[in-house]
């Protein structure tokens, strides 16, 4: 069973350069998993929260590729406040973790890489059901 204590930070290779940096994700390399999607938010309204569910089978690598913002992450017991402000460093959310996303800085880019497709039946987005399926994991 994952918990917060499973969800690490990491950091992407980063190449300097005078011209600009580059930061690399590869799979299998960089991230543990195949990335079989890739989606940005952006342009989140200033006081706007996002995310506010769990995924049952997909994990997630979050960056935020431009501006800052925190992700609450959540295990049923325990909760962490991380915030991500660089563009080379990595939040590993794994599955059955619930996330939040707030404090978006103006300008903010979320970048996150998934292990899966969409799928809507993937997601747990109240929080009661998320707490059930929880207690249900340790069976």
């Amino acid at each position: 069973m994952n918990t917060i204590f499973n969800c690490d930070i990491i950091e992407l290779k980063k190449i300097n350069n005078r011209a600009g940096n580059i930061s690399v994700v590869e799979n299998d390399l960089s991230i543990p998993f195949k990335i079989n999607r890739v989606y940005y938010i952006y342009d989140v309204p200033g006081g706007s929260d996002r995310g506010g569910h769990a995924h049952k089978t997909l994990e997630q690598y979050v960056v935020a590729v431009s501006g800052a913002f925190d992700i609450i992450i959540d295990d049923g017991r325990n909760k962490k406040s991380i915030r991500l402000d660089r563009p080379y460093i990595a939040l590993h959310i794994k599955k059955g973790i619930w996330r939040e996303m707030r404090n978006f800085t103006s300008g903010s880019v979320c970048m996150v890489m998934a292990s899966l497709p969409y799928d809507k039946e993937d997601y747990i987005d109240n929080y009661k059901a998320f707490k059930k399926f929880k207690i249900d994991e340790k069976k």
